[in-house]
Formats: structure tokens, C-alpha cells, sequence
């Protein structure tokens, strides 16, 4: 059924399809059935704001069922435990047999039960499942998807981590009507957000999916009468850009690029996978050992008020100064050692007491 799970976790979710139906019944239809799909914690966030406007006495939407990926074996203990979106249901008591874990959005059984609880419209957020067609004809009003950027711009999986990648001063979110071809559906709304230069992609993600929220509040009425439909504009293919999912291959730094595109690259890949680095470390017979880092805060100079061999990396006020392309500096803030806890970039200087560190080449 779609809504099993492992042994471990049937306490959180029951695979009672009949309850679904009984609920909804039972609720009756003064307040139209939403249906909401997301998984990681930003999309907790949206289903939060979601649940709270919901309770309101002259609220014109009920919260009806979530859909969320299956639980998953996490940290070292590799225990499996439910997704964020699930977790933050079930403290707010939302009902467990309500709460749908199907491995795919095109299961019969999970089709079966979506239907039982009588969508009028599905709101998407970070949910990380493909969407069929038989699942986008089920809800009369359509599916909406919160997106966080500027569509047609970083359409895909990974946008706001490409947008950060590319150094862009600006992005924002959307709110689009959900189409079988990837995020191209027509856009109800969308806002701009200016982006620091220093921002990282957790927190941004975190601040582009709290506007979404507060945008999808402002359009239901609309998405929920229809109108929303006739003013939706369809976004034009030709501006379209990608934003594929990050890679783990990626994640490594090259010193032969300029220090602007290394800083915009750590901001992006911050929380996962993370960048990291090889430097040379010289032992006390002056040869090279291989230290890897995982590179966390950074920032970029243009100068440095230190002299060095050409491939040596210097330290200057509270930073590691790594030589780049084009007479730029890598300031590295945070590091992290294999197996350690991140340090400053201080602490990890004094440590090496007066070894040479060296990019590699």
C-alpha cells in the first residue's frame, strides 16, 4: 500500500486506506481538501504555515493529506527515521494514517487512497517525486509548486545551489502551475529576493521557501476559485535555463580558478556535499604530505599583505590566503578536518607550528 512502512516505523504511519475516505467524509465540504507533497525541512516550514492559516475558523482550505518520501536510515546509526515534513505533521497531530509514503507518486494503491481523500488542489514544495499524469488529473484546481527561483530560470532539482554557483545578485520564487514537462508550467507569482554576497545555499533556501509561503497564502484564493488560472502567464521556453542536482564529484576545488568563482562555489554547495580541498603539507624533511580539507567559510581578496613562494598558502588577520587565478586570494574562514569538528581558520594555523602549507598543483 502506499502508505506502508517498514516494521520499525508502522507506529508513525498506518496503511488503512479506509480511513482516509472516513476523514474526509467526516470533515465535510464547507472547507476544500488540500493535499500537500514536500519532504526536506523547508518544505516542513511551508506545510507548517500551511497547517496554522488552515485552523482558522474562516480559513476556505483544510489540510486533507501529506505526502512525503519513506523514511530513511539516517546518521551513523543508519536508523531509519521519517522525513522532516512527516516529523513536523505528526507533532502538529496531524492524524498518521493520513501521512502517504508512497517510493513513487504513480503507485496504484497510493492513487487509490489520493483519490479517497478528494483533492482540490495539491501544493508541492521539495517533494523529490516525479508527478505522473494520472496523479495531475486528480485534483480539479491542479497541483502548484513553490520553486525557488525566477522561472524559467534554474528550472530542475538543485536552484538555488546553481544560482549561488553562478554568483547571481538576484533570484526569487515562484509559484507555477505544475506540468509534466520540469518546471515549466505557467507562473501565478513569483518574487525577487536581492542575494548578499556572502549568503549560503541553506540559509537562502530557508528564506526563499518562507516567501513562498507567505506568496502560496496570498494566491489560494484565487488558485482555489480558479481565477488564478486565467491570469497564470506561461513562462517562455527560450529563457530557460537548468539547474541540475548536485554531484559529490563536483564538490572539489581547483586553485586554478579564479577565488570568486571557488568562494560562490563553497556558498553553494554548503550542507551538501560540501567543497572540499587537497593542500600539501611539508613534513620536517621538507616532504609533501596530502591533507584534505573540507573547505566551509570563505570570502576573496584581490591582495595579500604577505610574501610567499608561488604556491604557498599564507595567513593573514583571521584567514588562509590560497594563491588563484588572475592575482586573487581564497580567504578560507572555517575549515574541517577529516574525522574533526569544523575549526577557524586561526586554531588550524597555530596547529601547524610553522610547517609550510602548500595548494596543491
Amino acid at each position: 500500500m502506499a502508505r506502508c512502512s517498514p516494521p520499525l516505523l508502522r507506529r508513525f504511519f498506518c496503511c488503512a486506506a479506509k480511513s482516509a475516505s472516513a476523514t474526509s467524509a467526516a470533515a465535510g465540504t464547507k472547507k476544500k481538501n488540500i493535499v500537500f507533497l514536500g519532504s526536506p525541512q523547508v518544505a516542513a516550514s511551508v506545510l507548517d504555515t500551511l497547517l496554522a492559516a488552515s485552523s482558522s475558523p474562516d480559513s476556505a482550505f483544510q489540510v486533507a493529506a501529506v505526502v512525503t518520501q519513506p523514511p530513511a536510515a539516517k546518521n551513523r546509526g543508519r536508523k531509519l527515521l521519517p522525513s522532516a515534513v512527516a516529523q513536523l505533521a505528526l507533532e502538529r497531530g496531524f492524524p498518521g494514517d493520513l501521512i502517504f509514503t508512497p517510493e513513487r507518486a504513480g503507485e496504484e494503491s497510493f492513487l487509490s487512497d489520493l483519490k479517497g481523500v478528494r483533492p482540490e488542489l495539491c501544493i508541492t514544495a521539495a517533494y523529490g517525486n516525479i508527478l505522473p499524469q494520472r496523479f495531475l488529473d486528480i485534483p480539479p484546481c491542479g497541483t502548484v509548486n513553490i520553486h525557488p527561483s525566477l522561472l524559467p530560470l534554474y528550472r530542475g532539482a538543485a536552484p538555488v545551489q546553481r544560482a549561488l554557483q553562478d554568483g547571481v545578485a538576484e533570484t526569487g520564487v515562484s509559484l507555477a502551475y505544475t506540468v509534466r514537462a520540469l518546471d515549466a508550467g505557467p507562473v501565478i507569482a513569483c518574487e525577487r529576493f536581492s542575494v548578499d554576497e556572502c549568503i549560503k545555499a541553506p540559509e537562502l533556501l530557508a528564506i526563499l521557501f518562507n516567501i513562498g509561503s507567505k506568496l502560496l497564502l496570498d494566491e489560494l484564493p484565487s488558485v482555489l476559485d480558479g481565477s488564478a488560472k486565467q491570469k497564470a502567464k506561461p513562462q517562455d521556453d527560450s529563457k530557460a535555463t537548468l539547474a541540475p542536482k548536485m554531484n559529490s564529484d563536483e564538490s572539489w576545488l581547483t586553485f586554478d580558478e579564479e577565488a570568486k568563482v571557488l568562494h560562490n562555489k563553497v556558498r553553494a554547495f554548503a550542507g551538501w556535499p560540501g567543497t572540499r580541498a587537497k593542500l600539501q603539507l611539508l613534513n620536517q624533511n621538507g616532504e609533501p604530505d596530502v591533507l584534505d580539507i573540507k573547505v566551509i567559510s570563505t570570502n576573496v581578496s584581490t591582495s595579500c599583505d604577505k610574501v610567499g613562494d608561488e604556491n604557498e598558502i599564507l595567513f593573514s588577520g583571521n584567514s588562509l590566503l590560497i594563491p588563484c587565478s588572475g592575482s586573487t586570494w581564497l580567504e578560507v574562514l572555517e575549515l574541517q578536518l577529516p574525522g574533526k569538528k569544523v575549526t577557524t581558520a586561526r586554531d588550524f594555523w597555530n596547529g601547524l607550528r610553522g610547517q609550510k602549507l602548500l595548494k596543491s598543483t
